[in-house]
Parts: C-alpha cells; structure tokens; sequence
C-alpha cells in the first residue's frame, strides 16, 4: 500500500543494532510536521537502489538524510540516484560528514539544502518555510546555529519496543566538549551545555518501565560536573537490581570522591567507561593539544582496578604528528600497566574541520582521500609501519579485547615477566607478524581459526605441545562457551590424555549474561 508521506527522515546506519539518536532529535522537534513524517533506517549494507525504491513508495515532498564518515559514500550514492530518478523532491542533508569542508564535498550538487552544526530546530524551520509559509530559502547552506538546549525536545518516547529489545539506546545529558583536542570534532565546541537533570531523569525512568536496561551515554565528558555526574549514577543504582548496563565515556583524570564512592557499589557487568588516553607521548600530546594529568590518570585506574568491578575501556591513536612505532609502543606498555581491561588501537582519521590538518605539512602527513581517512603515512610512521598496526589493532581486538583467549594472553605475560624484552607490546607484535603471514586478510576470521593460529605460534616459540594444548582448549573449549575440541587439537588429545576440566565460574549468572548485550564485557569476568 502507497502512502503519502510529506516528509521522510532517512539514514544509513553501520549495522542493524545501531538506532539513529540524529533522527529522533529531528522527529522530536517537528512539532505539527510529525504527523506526516517518516524515520527511515537502513544500513551501509543494502543496496542504494533498494533504499531509493522504498523512499519512492512514500511520495515525500522532503527527503531529510545524515551523514557521517561511516556511511558518506554509501549515502553520496543514494543522493544522485534519488535526485536523477525524482528531482522535483526536495533533499536535505546534515550531519558531521558534511558539516565542515560543506561545498567541496560531490553531495553538494545533489541536494537542495544543507544544515551544518546541530539541526534540532533548524530542520524544523526548514520544513516549515517550504510546507507551510511558502518561503524556501535561497540560500543552499544553513547554519551553523546553536540551539538553546533547554527548548530541545528529548526524543527518548521515539525508541520502539523493538529498538529496546534489539539495538543500541542512546542518551545524552549533555552536549559539548571543553577540551580542545585536535583529532576530534568535539574540539570545535564552544562550551558544554546540559540538559535539566530532573527532567532527563524523568525520561530515564521511562526508558526502565518500558523494558529498557542497556544505555550508552555519548556525552564526550560524562564525569566533567559531579553534581550532575552523580546524580545520574544514584538514579541508575537505585535500579540496579534490573540488570543493567550503563556506558559512559569519561575525562581519564577526574574522578572525584563522590563518584568513586557511588562507582564502586555497582555490580560486575554493570558498568562500563570509555577512557580516552589517546597517546601517553608527551610531546605529541602537546602537538594536539591533548592535556591530562598522568599521576591521577593512573591513580584513577589503579583505584578502579582495586576497588570497582567497573569494565574500562581505553583508547590510544596510532599516527598522530610525532608518534613514532617506539613511542607508541612505549605508551601501550605504560596504558597496559596500569590495567584496563581493553585498549582499543585505532588510526588516526582525518575529521573534516578538525586543527590537526595544521600538522600536515611540518609531519607529512598523508590520507586516505576515501572514507574515513584514516592516514597512510607520516615523517615519524612510514606506510608499512602503520600497515602493521592496522593489523595489530585488528588482532589485538580479536585476541585480547574479546575476552575468548585470557589464557593465551596470561601466556604472554609470562613470558613477558621471564625475557630479556620486558615489553608487551613487541612481544604481541612478533604475533601480529606471525598472523600477517598467515592471513591475507584481516576481516571474517573464524574463532577456530584464531585458536590455530595461536597454537602454531606457541609451538613456534617452543611452548611444549602439553601446554599449547592446555592454553587453546582453555580458550576454545572452556572459554566463555563450550565448544567440542578442533581438530587440530584432537591427535595431540589422544596422545596425551590430558585431564582438563571446565574452570569453575566466578559468577552464578554468567551464562544469561553472556546472552545479553553487554556480552563482550562479561567474557573479561574473572
């Protein structure tokens, strides 16, 4: 059945799980329009023809669509399809991709209008200037304009049940950033602004009674104000007992009193922080404009280490102006000390707007011109050398921040402990060399193939064929699942017959939560 729709909110999520929080924003705050507005999710997986088809069915007037750098060039396709097959529609697009660098970008000439900066009212105005007053703008760009926050409508009634079942739920109780680091877009913000606490709680006491229990907060510094910071953490513990998972992105050297004392009464799996170090470089974190307080940023890990079952999360970048392999691997060595449970190695990417385009020429620093360039080579880290790290982040996620190979990576610390070469970072990296040897692609590697590549590594390195079993089929078979003994594995069973039993579980409900969406973490459970 046709319908007539005056306007569709569209976009191209990543994957299936993720929920547009950009596009609630936008329906919120329509006003009037709602009613004949449409959101839209697709993903960068399906065919742009498909998507275009499915807009078409509509009949829409306006054709709102968000970019960002995971899906530029998928969306830059639905773009020329959508105006070459329907001209007459009007399309609108925003989002961060398209923020900054607006007119050299190619969507320019496939659209009627673009909203820079964040569009909460400005879609609004847009719509109603074209639907309603009859006086559509001349001009093709609009914005940037801040909006007041406290006129903002929260979209939280928007998720569906389905999205609460199924997807990631996003919350915000703020906007901005006060730090200026020059890789991220959030360096651009003028200041934070929050939204009213009791108000934002009130719409999180909604989310609770209709089944919600995972949030992700994408407030760049959650922990900036205390009071507000605290006041979240006490509303979610009161509730705790539901089973929830909270994620929260944090400032790595505030970590008052007060929230310590609140943090370290949430249960395992409960809680997560993402901790952005970035680089521990000092000189490169001055290049970015990157400020932290070391001593407290490691008396924060080491009093949630000690004293919380908080999962941390900590992000380093390869490639910014000055690093260099050894540098980095310095940095790794010192983050690893101090105890996170995942480090999470990224490549610099080249935001659009961004200052840390000023570096390009002094540290010859050269991108990807396709999404989401990421940088291919600079005077400090050759193209090679960030080649390997490209892998490097890749296996480290698959060995070590996926919580399926803890006795495998026991194992390097050991060796670590007993070396000449006290560094774990180049000891992972001879297994990274190892594994680039023996897949030529990075992607799609199956847990099985993983585990035998591992035990080839550890015959390598001389480990006895007794305790390379031992390792892999602690990891394989009596990891975080059971799984039947491989194949590669079952001969040395036979002439061994090693008695292995299931490690006992530290925690009685593992299994339900390892069913649920903070998985990930509770495989890092001891």
């Amino acid at each position: 059945m046709i319908t007539h729709t005056k306007i569709i909110l569209g976009t191209l999520n990543s994957t299936y799980q993720h929920s547009s929080f950009g596009l609630r924003y936008l329906y919120a705050n329509l006003g009037e329009l709602q009613k004949n507005t449409q959101i839209c999710e697709w993903t960068i997986k399906e065919n742009p023809r498909t998507i275009v088809e499915r807009i078409l069915e509509q009949q829409p007037l306006i054709v709102g669509l968000s970019l960002y750098i995971w899906n530029t060039v998928e969306t830059l396709e639905v773009l020329m399809i959508l105006k070459k097959t329907a001209p007459h529609i009007i399309v609108v697009i925003g989002g961060p991709e398209i923020s900054y660098e607006t007119e050299s970008q190619p969507h320019f000439q496939w659209c009627d209008y673009i909203i820079k900066g964040e569009a909460d009212i400005a879609f609004r105005e847009l719509c109603r200037a074209i639907l309603l007053e009859n006086s559509a703008p001349k001009d093709k760009v609009i914005g940037p304009c801040l909006p007041d926050i406290q006129k903002i409508e929260l979209p939280y009634h928007l998720y569906t049940d389905n999205d609460l079942e199924n997807r990631v739920i996003y919350v915000e109780a703020s906007r901005g950033c006060p730090y200026k680091c020059e890789y991220c877009l959030s360096s651009l913000d003028k200041a934070v602004r929050n939204f009213e606490t009791a108000h934002f709680l009130n719409e999180m006491k909604m989310l609770l009674d209709r089944g919600a229990r995972t949030f992700k907060f994408v407030d760049r510094t959650f922990n900036l104000s205390p009071t507000t910071s605290t006041a979240i953490l006490k509303f979610f513990l009161e509730h705790i007992e539901l089973g929830l998972f909270l994620h929260f992105e944090l400032v790595p050297d505030r970590l008052p009193l007060e929230i310590r004392e609140l943090i370290c009464q949430f249960p395992a799996g409960s809680l997560q922080f993402e901790v952005g170090i970035q680089t521990l470089n000092p000189i490169v974190a001055k290049n970015v404009s990157r400020k932290n307080d070391l001593t407290k940023v490691a008396e924060n890990f080491k009093y949630i280490r000690e004293n919380t079952h908080v999962h941390t999360h900590a992000d380093l970048i390869a490639g910014l102006p000055g690093e260099t392999l050894e540098s980095f691997a310095q940095g790794f060595d010192q983050l690893l000390a101090w105890g996170p449970d995942e480090i999470q190695v990224g490549i610099l990417k080249r935001l659009r707007g961004t200052p840390i385009a000023r570096h390009e020429q002094e540290y010859k620093m050269i991108y990807s011109d396709i999404a989401p360039y990421q940088i291919l080579t600079t005077s400090t880290l050759n193209y090679f050398e960030l080649q390997k790290m490209n892998r490097f982040a890749k296996f480290w996620d698959l060995y070590a921040n996926s919580g399926e190979f803890k006795n495998l990576l026991q194992w390097f610390h050991q060796q670590r402990e007993t070396s000449d070469n006290k560094s774990f970072f180049w000891l992972f990296f001879e297994f990274n060399e190892f594994l680039s040897e023996h897949f030529s692609e990075i992607h799609s590697i199956s847990l099985m193939n993983l585990a035998e590549k591992a035990w080839l590594f550890l015959q390598k390195k001389g480990v006895s064929d007794e305790l390379a079993q031992q390792i892999i089929e602690k990891d394989y078979c009596f990891g975080a699942k059971r799984r039947d003994l491989p194949v590669f594995l079952k001969k040395y069973r036979e002439q061994h017959h090693p008695t292995l039993s299931a490690p006992a579980t530290t925690n009685a409900n593992a299994n339900a939560l390892l069913k649920s969406k903070n998985a990930r973490q509770m495989k890092h459970v001891e």
